[in-house]
């Protein structure tokens, strides 16, 4: 008996003991989790305040008036509640444009800050085109191209060479400001231009404070200072929103730049270096057709680091070429240009009819969605890839605007173009 006593207060011992031990765990498991929660709801729920306190401490580091109030915040949530993800892809480019950006604003002794206006611009797409024509990281026109010394042809679009259309940025900035002496309304004549702006001073009777002479500006220029306001604090404040940068493919440093004669493909770079083709396409956006032309004088190519060497070692065998690969026999299911995207297929549809939605060819269309017959059915989803002028990634800025009017913290609702 006295062994049956022991053996069964020995038992009872270890399973208070286990209880305890679960009853912490759980504990433990709900303080954690709770507190998480907690956490995460309180990086978002930024209050006014201390949006406003932050924003007056930008202000103090820069010659461009920083100002706070309902319109800013209405893309603040644009940027940190709506896109949370654009807004860490375009913290990720950032890491490759802004010290190319910071290099030449120094050059011309402009404000730093501006570097922001390529994020409304462009999002940091250099290949980013909108619904007017404009293209590039600084979305300049066609006809203004001419102006800047940015050469377009069939082969090259200097609007999307970081380094030309960032100068020409610049020059045209610097320009503005000359103008009105105001950076706010220098910035503002950016998007729409100089004649707006001037328009708007007169009918405000010759008011040149920006949010007095505001209401007479259009929709899309009247929110276009706001919305560089709010990425000023978003580009800086973006960790208190929970917002996590994600992996830049490649850092200003990691690059270098050489010269070249041209008359060379990127699918014989890569074939010789092994550098993807889609890097190639991601570091040299200025040349339109996967190809290098033959120039007078020899052109810039960049290039990762790690390659540098490599490229040049192998420069001797490359053969030139005279025209791009890609007016000779483009690959099925080429990308170049494009944007990802889905359809969903109509009753009746044929395959014929979605190509020339999307201006491709039906061998794209099989070869995207990994398809060996051209049979359809209604409400089938494709894979399609969309010419890249169909798709901005910016927010647009006359959108937020409308909704601001009515309730500022419902604003945003339709106000992202299409686009990932």
């Amino acid at each position: 008996m006295c062994f049956e006593g022991n053996l069964l207060r020995n038992v009872l011992l270890i399973f208070c003991m286990i209880r305890k031990v679960l009853v912490t765990v759980v504990v433990l498991f709900v303080f954690i989790g709770t507190g998480h929660t907690q956490t995460n709801k309180a990086e978002v729920d930024v209050p006014a305040y201390l949006v406003r306190s932050r924003i007056e401490k930008l202000n103090l580091q820069t010659p461009v008036s920083l100002t706070y109030n309902e319109h800013v915040q209405a893309y603040i949530d644009v940027y940190t509640l709506k896109r949370p993800d654009h807004l860490a892809g375009i913290l990720a480019r950032s890491e490759m444009y802004f010290p190319l950006f910071e290099e030449y604003l120094d050059k011309y002794d402009l404000p730093l800050e501006l570097k922001y206006l390529a994020v409304i611009e462009s999002a940091l797409d250099p290949r980013a085109k909108s619904s007017s024509g404009a293209y590039g990281l600084w979305q300049f026109l066609y006809q203004a191209s001419r102006m800047f010394d940015l050469e377009v042809n069939s082969y090259v679009d200097e609007r999307a060479d970081p380094v030309k259309a960032t100068d020409a940025a610049c020059r045209y900035l610097k320009y503005l400001h000359a103008n009105f002496n105001d950076w706010l309304l220098a910035i503002a004549a950016y998007n729409g231009g100089i004649g707006a702006v001037k328009e708007a001073i007169a009918k405000a009777g010759g008011e040149k404070d920006y949010w007095k002479l505001r209401p007479y500006l259009s929709d899309q220029v009247r929110g276009y200072v706001p919305a560089f306001v709010a990425v000023n604090y978003v580009m800086n404040h973006y960790e208190g929103y929970g917002i996590e940068k994600k992996t830049a493919e490649f850092r200003y440093e990691d690059l270098l730049t050489t010269s070249v004669d041209g008359g060379i493909s990127f699918e014989q770079i890569a074939a010789h270096t092994q550098i993807p083709i889609e890097v190639l396409r991601l570091l040299n956006p200025v040349y339109k057709m996967d190809y290098i032309p033959m120039q007078p004088q020899p052109v810039r190519i960049v290039l990762p680091e790690e390659k540098f060497e490599v490229f040049h070692e192998k420069l001797p065998l490359f053969e030139v070429e005279t025209e791009p690969v890609a007016t000779r026999n483009p690959a099925p299911g080429d990308t170049l240009g494009r944007i990802k995207g889905s359809h969903i297929v109509a009753p009746g549809q044929f395959f014929h009819e979605i190509a020339m939605m999307y201006q491709c060819r039906i061998e794209d269309l099989l070869a995207w969605n990994g398809l060996e017959n051209k049979f359809l059915h209604a409400g089938q989803q494709l894979i399609v890839w969309k010419p890249a002028e169909e798709s901005c990634n910016r927010v647009s800025v006359s959108k937020v605007e409308e909704s601001v009017d009515i309730n500022y913290y419902n604003a945003g609702a339709e106000e992202i173009k299409s686009g990932s």
